[in-house]
């Protein structure tokens, strides 16, 4: 055989082209084989010889190592041609190895096959000789071949354990139900030089015959073999890196799956893309036949005949995620990736294949898996125009030629040509270009081709991303996509696109329907954008895939953000910074119906709105358990619209206490009905008898929070005379309403499928924990007067009826009052209000601004000095006592028992601080460390907490204000209550 001197490339190396030659003499030195050093010598003397030593030697180290070790391999070639030396390669393995039963003498064979497979394309593709279908043919039939042998010998191994039984264990593929499909580039027998193979494994539940039963570990113990003897790494190489990722949902399957499990999942999750990567799927190994008869099952999967549109916007939107730039015209060759880059043979593929899947279905002219055939099949049906055709294919050729020369320099699986200049010129000399500047021009032009047809293609589609790939189709993390994920924020790219893979594999059921998964596919882009712009990208993807793992559908919900982009910005904003609301979003994703309604971000409703709204929902109510969830909902609906305004800062916590409390008090009373309705039922009544529930602390204050707990003091009366409930089973009134009690407390922090409804804390009840959980009016009364300690008095200031009879409610309040209104000793006043603010320093004691409760000067701060001076002055004004804390400052200053300014920096301050608070609640899960907070973060709580500051004013400065207005709380309370030791 003759090599074409015109077609050899020029020496991309010529020192390593010299040290080649010397590698060359040397094996044909001592030791070799007389003969074949001779063949050696006087090949290497020829003009023609020379050429061609050189020409591998000086751009392969790959094919010259190869050429140095099978030099006898070489000569065969050259006596009897390409064609004939490849087909006594295939023939002599299948001679030599058909019936092998050794995994290790077969590995040694293969691989060497491989060594001299990879020496004779990598010659006939470089000197010209074999066309590009032809190498790349050429490469897969050995694949093909390798693979049989391969699965032959792994199934007559475990039949030889007794593992499985095979109708013939001569030839122990047939019929044994084992399947072994090529997918991608292998099926289509357009395997790259140095290419990984795409498998899928399977095994037919209806053939295989498994004694014990234990099919799937059979099989994965079989393929897990099957892949070792295929890529594994020994002293002579490895035949082919396998991946079996392309298998149905492979995060989820073992690496071999039952066809009744694959038919089921194509059926019912199967998604486009897979579609797509199955036109190319053929039986390569294992049970042909039955490989075969699983291709005709899924034919209806891949073929569909009647497309409908969602299904050809999916296919559109999987190219409108990969972003539109045309960077490549303006950059230099180097570093481009020429399968994935813009203008690549990925473009050129899918051009092809999202046509073949939206009219395939009907026309059968399509149904073709390598590219150029695909072409010009569109191109006879009409679907492209020649030209176009001629262009994609004559670019499709060269790029894959260069993708191949790029690749036989090393035998790596690497798509991207050299970032240098001196690595591009070489790559230009082995592809036979007279200098490296005609290479770059014939590679934009090419490159530029391809864009153009394939961006014609979608015209009429907008793009999903905007400033590069998002691209999460097939089974590996796309490297442009990755960048971009980084580039938006993202710390772990990887583990996004992972999830999202997830979500399209249907793991999810709100990601289970096809239509589901197809309104994802074009939410996506816009879904990774709203995220990105939270303080932390990726907690906000998480939360969301949170929110996603526990939705009953999808369809409705996706539809909804598909119709309003402006919803999905702020579902981010509560994912990435509001934890709690994310919880809540979570538990009733039904909530953002209310988003769209016209008056969601306006006043929100007072008392009797309130009341009315709870009636509409909770009334109607057929059973108890019913009225525990619809209370639950109701509250929660209030609440996430409350932390929405706290978050878009349209309100803040301090304004929305009031709405807060108002929405605690109706569901309060609500509830209290439907348990006192449910407990008579069995325990009856005591007539004219009533329990008012008492609220305290920022319940009695009405300036509830998202996250407070309610404390909560049940008293109830019984008129004289009545000794025992009315019904079924009577009880005492003090048992009664001790037992209601807990019915009452379990209704309000029961878990039921809506969740809590709050946390309850009844330790401010008389005597603490160790007194009774009801008590009566008389009860209570008279340990007030005459038991409670200075702290307790201090807890009645904020103490209100919420709940229970008007005349109960009235006889209470006038009670609370009589009692704040009786003369105090002064100084032992003092000396306990400092002596338990002394008690909570040493327990809580904080430097930290941000925490605004416990820090010196903050909330406690304030509200012991409201506190101490009602106890002190409401005997002579009992006008100034206000359960609420500013109330209360602003009625002091009113009444000259605090001075003015004093009584306006404790207002100011505490306002701030429960703005502080309100925020940190909503976004903080646990303590807030400024040094760590995102910068998104803290610009909304700098917000939060000075409203009226400039927008960019430095945080330091907003903590540094805080201090101030800290140090000014804490000089009052010094100047005010003073020091316990004082």
């Amino acid at each position: 055989m003759m090599f074409n001197q015109e077609s050899l490339p020029r020496l991309g190396d010529p020192q390593r082209a010299a040290v080649g030659l010397e590698h060359w003499h040397d094996a044909a030195g001592p030791g070799c084989d007389p003969d074949l050093a001779e063949f050696a010598r006087s090949y290497a003397a020829g003009s023609e010889g020379r050429a061609v030593l050189a020409a591998v030697f000086a751009n392969s180290p790959f094919l010259g190592a190869a050429l140095v070790r099978e030099m006898g391999f070489f000569r065969t070639i050259l006596d009897k041609g390409f064609d004939a030396a490849f087909a006594d390669l295939l023939e002599g393995l299948w001679r030599d190895h058909g019936g092998e039963t050794g995994s290790d003498r077969l590995m040694k064979a293969l691989r060497i096959a491989k060594r001299r497979a990879a020496l004779l394309i990598g010659l006939a593709d470089m000197g010209g000789d074999w066309t590009l279908e032809q190498v790349t043919g050429a490469l897969s039939d050995f694949a093909q071949a390798s693979l049989q042998l391969a699965t032959r010998l792994v199934l007559r191994q475990a039949a030889a354990s007794g593992k499985l039984v095979l109708p013939d264990i001569g030839q122990a593929e047939k019929g044994s139900g084992f399947i072994v499909l090529a997918m991608g580039k292998f099926g289509a027998r357009e395997l790259n030089y140095s290419s990984d193979i795409d498998l899928i494994v399977l095994y037919d539940d209806g053939i295989v015959q498994v004694p014990d039963g234990e099919m799937t570990k059979l099989f994965v113990r079989v393929t897990r073999e099957l892949v070792r003897i295929m890529d594994e790494r020994t002293a002579d190489g490895y035949v082919f890196r396998t991946d079996l990722r392309l298998r149905p949902d492979p995060g989820a399957t073992p690496v071999a799956v039952s066809v009744s499990a694959a038919e089921a999942y194509y059926s019912s999750l199967g998604q486009n893309w897979e579609r797509a990567a199955m036109i190319k799927a053929r039986p390569v190994a294992g049970d042909l036949a039955a490989g075969q008869g699983f291709m005709d099952i899924i034919r209806h999967f891949i073929w569909r005949r009647n497309l409908d549109f969602a299904a050809i916007q999916d296919i559109h939107s999987i190219k409108r995620q990969i972003g539109t730039h045309k960077g490549h015209r303006e950059k230099t060759v180097n570093g481009h990736n020429i399968k994935i880059g813009r203008g690549g043979i990925r473009e050129i593929e899918f051009f092809a294949q999202t046509q073949q899947l939206i009219f395939g279905g009907r026309d059968r002219s399509l149904r073709t898996c390598g590219t150029v055939e695909t072409l010009y099949a569109l191109v006879a049906s009409d679907r492209v125009e020649r030209q176009v055709a001629d262009d994609l294919a004559a670019a499709y050729r060269f790029l894959r030629t260069v993708e191949h020369r790029v690749q036989m320099v090393d035998d790596q699986q690497t798509h991207e040509l050299p970032r240098t200049d001196e690595g591009v010129d070489r790559i230009a000399a082995f592809l036979g270009f007279a200098d490296a500047q005609s290479f770059r021009a014939k590679l934009m032009a090419t490159l530029t081709v391809v864009e153009d047809h394939y961006d014609r293609l979608f015209a009429e589609s907008p793009a999903l991303s905007g400033s590069g790939n998002l691209v999460f189709t097939g089974t590996e993390d796309d490297p442009e996509t990755m960048e971009t994920l980084r580039s938006m924020g993202y710390a772990n790219p990887s583990a996004v696109a992972g999830q999202i893979r997830a979500w399209h594999h249907g793991r999810y059921r709100a990601t289970r329907s096809q239509r589901s998964r197809e309104l994802l596919t074009e939410l996506v882009p816009t879904l990774l954008a709203a995220f990105a712009k939270t303080p932390h990208p990726d907690q906000a993807f998480l939360k969301f895939d949170e929110f996603l793992s526990r939705l009953p559908a999808g369809v409705q919900l996706f539809s909804l953000f598909y119709a309003n982009p402006n919803l999905l910005d702020l579902v981010a904003e509560v994912m990435g910074t509001a934890p709690r609301l994310a919880e809540q979003l979570a538990r009733r994703p039904q909530a953002l119906d209310a988003v769209l309604l016209p008056g969601f971000f306006g006043t929100l409703p007072d008392r009797e709105e309130l009341e009315a709204g709870f009636e509409a929902l909770v009334g109607g109510a057929r059973y108890f358990e019913e009225v525990l969830d619809l209370t639950r909902r109701w509250v929660s609906e209030h609440k996430f619209r409350a932390g929405v305004h706290i978050l878009r800062h349209v309100s803040d916590a301090d304004r929305l206490g009031a709405f807060l409390t108002e929405v605690a008090e109706v569901a309060l009373t609500g509830l209290q009905k439907a348990v006192e309705d449910e407990f008579a039922r069995r325990h009856g009544r005591l007539p004219g008898a009533g329990l008012s529930i008492l609220g305290l602390g920022r319940v009695g204050a009405r300036s509830l929070m998202l996250r407070s707990d309610l404390d909560l003091i049940t008293v109830y009366e019984v008129p004289d005379g009545v000794t025992q409930s009315d019904g079924d089973r009577p009880l005492s009134p003090n048992d009664y309403y001790i037992k209601l009690t807990q019915r009452l407390v379990n209704a309000i922090t029961a878990q039921t499928a809506e969740g809590t409804l709050y946390e309850v804390d009844m330790r401010l009840r008389p005597s603490g924990n160790a007194g009774p959980l009801a008590v009566s009016f008389d009860g209570f009364a008279r340990y007030q007067r005459e038991s409670a300690w200075t702290w307790e008095h201090m807890a009645l200031t904020r103490a209100r009826p919420v709940t229970g009879p008007e005349g109960l409610r009235r006889k209470l309040a006038e009670e609370i009052r009589a009692v704040l209104t009786r003369p105090s000793d002064r100084e032992k006043l003092r000396t306990d209000v400092a002596s338990m603010r002394t008690r909570i320093d040493q327990q809580h004691r904080t430097d930290d601004i941000w925490n605004v409760k416990y820090v010196r000067g903050g909330m406690i701060d304030i509200q012991f000095i409201a506190q101490y001076l009602t106890l002190l002055h409401a005997p002579e004004k009992p006008d100034i006592i206000d359960p609420n804390t500013t109330g209360a400052l602003a009625w002091l200053g009113d009444s000259a028992y605090l001075d003015v300014e004093t009584a306006k920096l404790l207002i100011d301050t505490h306002k701030t601080w429960r703005r502080v608070q309100g925020f940190l609640r909503l976004t903080v899960e646990s303590g807030f460390d400024a040094a760590r907070a995102p910068a998104g973060l803290k610009a909304g709580l700098a917000r939060a907490a000075l409203p009226d500051m400039p927008e960019g004013t430095p945080f330091e400065r907003i903590e540094q204000i805080l201090r101030d207005k800290a140090a000014g709380a804490k000089a009052a309370f010094d100047r005010i209550v003073g020091t316990a030791t004082a």
